[in-house]
């Protein structure tokens, strides 16, 4: 019979972010050691709260599935003799393998018909591998930031407080950090008291919830759904349910209470995020909004434990919110004292990085690499004008009071001081978005300025940090740079910029040469970095939906021009759908494989020799004149369009010319033709990355 297995680790509080991790960890770890082990089993499931990670394995079989082994022997040929008798072959291999030469099995391999010997052994009981199993599922467990605790040389998440491990009724026999496996577990630190016996494995998330502890992360999570909507809904309001924060809160407690405060309505005059952000990032606190999406003085808690003491905890947490307002109210009336532009000599006493020098230092680079890409766009006088404003201001709130408590608050508070002091909206926008996007997934840039300025930003310190010789290596990624690049690669593509990669990095690169000692040149950094780009490229356009060896084709020619690029990729990916991709595809292969080592482009129509030449060389020449004005369009697809249509006089050339004649002027003249035709079309893609499917 089927029986399930239990292992729980029990420890010292573990940290929110670790337990999902080391959850998927477990499972993936029981099912390779159940497979290997030969153990069939029904389902896995896994559960964690801030102490204890535990796995429930149902229908897990008693005893291993027997182990069948086919060994090959020799050839039938050899093993038998004309009489259908067994060789001394048939008969060693027999003996060496311990079975009878009469349960021998002929089996066709190929042309060849061989003996093999079918060995089975027998599986062994289950329970006796599951203390391996516990052992090494505890143990190739990792964890971010792992410890060590008393005397033991054990390294885990936190110290382990008990370990339980049942099958089914039976305990699993095994130590680990001086510990025995038992079958008791505990329940809530504060609602429950002593151990707890499981009389079987199956009953373990049942027992738990007698003593306070709901198990599973999902019935958690919708537990405490249902309780933040529910107070928020008495009180008159909705919850702002962040799936992040909810996943967090939902990994800090074991048995969840929500209740609902409030705090003074005069902190409602300052910003919404001045009031947001101490709640969600640094309290944990869900906000509330009416009817009118505005926020309302109230806040949702989620505390670990039951209702018996709940006004004591609301006023617990109205306390530390106050605090926290009160500050943040302070802050922001010294804040309004002087505007922005009195800060900004102050940023020359702020390093931006040790060898790139200062951040005002930093905001006369992006001003200037702002005005070029700007005037590049061909941006209107009032965006120019907001944009060098906001360039100047952009860093200004980094010594306000409030960021320097909040440093979440970067570009926020610049807009909303900005805004205060009456500058432009323009302006204020752009300070704003010029972080944007902060991490993956985050909102763009919506104002030109704003795009502009976001995109000088990042461009100076990839720029500046590749000339200094700092790279992401790996997982290191210091200073985000992988972030900045796709936050620029974002950015143009979505916003459809046509802007030079190359003349970005050259400038950026230029402004720091004044003050800034580099190790690698120009050249150097302008190819690695592009390098760089074109790896956040590829990857981009493969999450947008493009094939990823059209991804390759479209890259090859060069993109220096993202929007273009992509633009290319995106009509080759839908041209390839139609039947003429066939005909364009097979004009390119065949020119291009002829020619791909030719060097001279030069073609001499006086040394045509055949009609047939003469008619492909009129034929290019047509189509390269309509395909190019396409390709100035950027419209690709018609441009693809029109390059198949080379398929018939490239067919027919190489049916009735012979390209590599004796006359090198002659053979070198065909070549320089075919080179001429597979370098057009190689100008849009290189069709020979392409990975043709068998139809």
């Amino acid at each position: 019979m089927a029986r399930d297995f239990l292992l729980e680790i029990g420890v010292e509080e573990l940290p929110a972010r670790f337990i999902a991790p080391s959850l998927e960890q477990m499972r993936e770890l029981a099912g390779k050691a159940l497979r290997d082990s030969r153990i069939a089993y029904k389902e896995i499931k896994t559960y964690g709260t801030p102490r204890r990670i535990a796995i429930l394995i149902t229908g897990v079989a008693e005893s291993q599935e027997p182990l069948i082994q086919e060994v090959k022997g020799p050839a039938v040929k050899v093993a038998f003799n004309a009489a259908g008798e067994p060789t001394r072959a048939a008969r060693g291999f027999a003996k060496s393998q311990g079975v009878q030469v009469e349960d021998l099995v002929r089996k066709s391999v190929g042309p060849v018909e061989y003996v093999f010997a079918i060995k089975k052994e027998e599986g062994g009981e289950t329970y006796a591998v599951l203390t391996a199993i516990a052992l090494n599922l505890i143990e190739g467990l990792h964890f971010p930031k792992p410890m060590r605790w008393g005397d033991l040389e054990i390294r885990f998440a936190r110290p382990i407080r008990w370990l339980l491990c049942l099958y089914g009724k039976d305990v699993v026999k095994f130590e680990f950090a001086g510990l025995q496996s038992d079958r008791y577990t505990m329940g809530h630190r504060f609602l429950s008291h002593g151990k707890v016996a499981l009389a079987d494995a199956g009953s373990y998330s049942r027992v738990l919830e007698e003593v306070f502890v709901i198990a599973g992360i999902n019935e958690r999570k919708e537990k405490i759904r249902s309780q933040i909507e529910q107070v928020a809904t008495e009180k008159g309001g909705r919850p702002e349910t962040n799936e992040d924060l909810l996943d967090e809160v939902t990994n800090l407690v074991e048995y969840p209470t929500a209740l609902c405060g409030s705090f003074d309505e005069r902190y409602l005059e300052m910003p919404e995020e001045v009031l947001v952000t101490p709640m969600r990032e640094h309290q944990r606190y869900f906000p509330v909004r009416g009817s009118d999406n505005r926020l309302l003085p109230l806040f949702v808690a989620v505390s670990n434990g039951g209702t018996s003491n709940v006004d004591i905890v609301r006023a617990g947490n109205e306390k530390v919110l106050r605090a926290r307002l009160s500050d943040a109210a302070f802050f922001w009336q010294e804040d309004l004292k002087a505007p922005l532009e009195d800060k900004v000599d102050g940023l020359k006493k702020v390093i931006f990085q040790e060898s790139l020098g200062t951040i005002y230092e930093k905001v006369q680079r992006i001003t200037s690499l702002a005005d070029y890409i700007c005037g590049r766009l061909g941006a209107t006088p009032q965006e120019r004008s907001d944009l060098i404003r906001a360039a100047r201001l952009a860093k200004a709130d980094l010594l306000t009071n409030m960021v320097y408590e909040f440093p979440e608050l970067q570009g926020i508070m610049g807009r909303e001081y900005a805004r205060r002091f009456n500058e432009p909206e323009g302006v204020a926008l752009a300070i704003y978005e010029h972080y944007l996007p902060r991490f993956a997934g985050d909102d763009l840039p919506e104002t030109l300025p704003g795009k502009v300025l976001s995109i000088a930003d990042k461009m100076d310190t990839l720029a500046g940090c590749f000339g200094i010789g700092i790279q992401p290596t790996g997982s290191q990624d210091p200073y985000a740079l992988r972030r900045q690049a796709l936050g620029v690669c974002n950015i143009i593509l979505d916003a459809g910029l046509t802007l030079s990669l190359t003349e970005m990095i050259e400038h950026a690169y230029k402004s720091y040469l004044d003050r800034v000692k580099m190790k690698l040149g120009v050249d150097r950094v302008t190819t690695e970095l592009g390098e760089f780009f074109r790896q956040r490229l590829r990857v981009l356009f493969i999450e947008r939906g493009l094939p990823y060896d059209t991804v390759d084709a479209v890259l090859a020619p060069g993109y220096d021009d993202f929007y273009d690029t992509w633009l290319r990729g995106r009509a080759l990916h839908q041209f390839r759908s139609e039947p003429a991709f066939d005909a364009l595809l097979t004009a390119f292969t065949r020119a291009f494989n002829l020619s791909k080592n030719t060097e001279s482009d030069r073609v001499d129509p006086v040394l045509f020799e055949t009609e047939v030449e003469k008619d492909l060389y009129a034929a290019f020449n047509k189509v390269s004149k309509a395909a190019g004005d396409s390709l100035k369009a950027r419209d690709y697809s018609m441009a693809f369009s029109l390059i198949a249509g080379l398929q018939k006089p490239v067919d027919r050339f190489f049916e009735d010319v012979m390209v590599m004649v004796e006359d090198r002027r002659v053979r070198d003249n065909r070549l320089a033709l075919l080179k001429n035709i597979a370098d057009f079309i190689g100008k849009v893609a290189d069709l020979s990355k392409l990975v043709v499917q068998n139809k």
